[in-house]
């Protein structure tokens, strides 16, 4: 009974409850930080105090975000993403499963290749919405690929944010007692982007595969019209706003800054002559637009994840469970991932929980006789649940900021439930699967 009271339970329980029953992810993520708060016996005002402290953990992926926005939005005034959209719409010919894998690769390569994140959604996506609305694509499948693409990289390929993921396993294990190599964390948390793959696939090949109709709003062009060679020509414009992509990139990649990156990239937009200087405070206005909701749902998950720190609640949790850990390995790592996947879900972000998780899980891992393998696989795999399907995390965000831009995508409906559901249970499954044949 005292584990359904743990702050933790109770609140990531109510989170999805208040999200469930349409009560919008910003109010549910405060309320349920105060509940967390409460249930843990801490005063209102600290609660209220360390939630707001806690905001600042996130505050520059927020100012990158808005940043991101804006220059999503000086692509769409410039044409460079109705161009993009309509080279697309050309390639695919009307095979939505084209488009799919399109959509997915691109995902793929913002996480390893161009680590850009979710910064992409906003410029590609909005510009497609009319060709996946005349393919008569389910949303949802759109909503997984991305998910897949944002998520399965970073678990897998030793690359991008993937190198930065691996890292973290490898260099928390070894400090609680399993000597890991960076380089040895794909080669046993492979298993794991097999198993969302397989998730990926039963999205798109049977759990939405039937036809769905949305209204046409014309929030952009319509790239499948006037898709002559002139409307596919770039101009001077264009190419300063792609040199202005590049420079973002690369100073991203130099300086490890993000929003640095993007300032670089509006400067060379701008200085360029690209977009009027005129135009700069409706560029902002409609940054904020694009990706500022996001941005302030990453800075309250921070204070919720604060909150939930302060509380005590994740020692207690998995102080209570202990006990129940000692005879059956089926059941010890199963109430490994299960814990992982209420932090997960409360904190909205695997990366910072993996030290959290690593304290707690590598010596269990190692009592219980798990290999070096199996124990990578557990602490990923547990590290991960919950980032898709967390209405906090930007797994599900991006996604929705997307596909959502002509008002017809709901984000617990349409990306959480759906993320959750096909991404989740494989890597449960699969975890279980490799702490027996690692």
């Amino acid at each position: 009974m005292s584990i359904l009271l743990n702050p933790i339970i109770i609140s990531v329980i109510l989170l999805c409850i208040l999200c469930i029953c349409r009560v919008n992810v910003l109010l549910a993520i405060i309320i349920s930080a105060i509940a967390a708060g409460l249930s843990g016996g801490m005063p209102i005002e600290k609660v209220m105090n360390t939630f707001i402290s806690g905001m600042g953990g996130n505050s520059e992926t927020a100012l990158s975000y808005i940043l991101l926005g804006t220059f999503a939005a000086a692509m769409t005034h410039t044409g460079l993403a109705t161009i993009l959209a309509k080279k697309i719409a050309a390639v695919i010919k009307g095979q939505k499963y084209i488009l799919i894998s399109i959509i997915t690769i691109i995902a793929i390569l913002s996480q390893n290749l161009i680590p850009v994140h979710i910064a992409f959604i906003p410029i590609l996506i909005p510009p497609l919405l009319h060709v996946m609305n005349k393919l008569e694509i389910d949303r949802r499948i759109i909503a997984c690929s991305l998910a897949f693409g944002l998520k399965a990289p970073y678990i897998t390929i030793p690359a991008g944010f993937g190198l930065i993921f691996q890292g973290l396993i490898a260099e928390n294990m070894t400090l609680n007692g399993i000597e890991v190599m960076k380089n040895d964390v794909w080669k046993s948390t492979w298993i794991l982007g097999a198993g969302m793959f397989i998730g990926l696939l039963i999205a798109v090949l049977i759990s939405y595969r039937k036809p769905r109709k949305y209204l046409e709003k014309n929030i952009q062009e319509n790239p499948l019209e006037k898709s002559d060679k002139e409307a596919l020509k770039l101009n001077k414009n264009h190419y300063i706003t792609l040199l202005g992509a590049v420079a973002t990139l690369i100073v991203q990649l130099i300086t490890k800054s993000l929003p640095l990156g993007a300032l670089v990239g509006l400067g060379i937009v701008f200085g360029g002559g690209a977009v009027s200087h005129k135009k700069m405070d409706t560029l902002i206005n409609e940054g904020i637009g694009i990706m500022g909701y996001v941005a302030f749902v990453m800075l309250v998950a921070a204070g919720f994840a604060m909150v939930l720190q302060q509380t005590g609640g994740i020692e207690e949790l998995v102080n209570a469970i202990m006990p129940l850990m000692q005879n059956s390995k089926f059941l010890t790592v199963s109430l490994m991932l299960l814990i992982g996947l209420f932090i997960t879900m409360g904190i909205g972000t695997s990366f910072g929980t993996i030290p959290i998780l690593a304290v707690l899980f590598v010596p269990v891992c190692s009592k219980i006789g798990l290999s070096t393998s199996a124990a990578i696989v557990i602490l990923a795999s547990a590290a991960a649940l919950g980032d898709a399907g967390s209405p906090a995390s930007d797994t599900t965000l991006g996604p929705t900021a997307g596909l959502n831009a002509d008002g017809q995508h709901n984000h617990i409906t349409d990306t959480c439930i759906p993320t959750f559901l096909h991404f989740n249970i494989p890597l449960i499954i699969f975890a279980l699967v490799a702490a027996y044949i690692f």
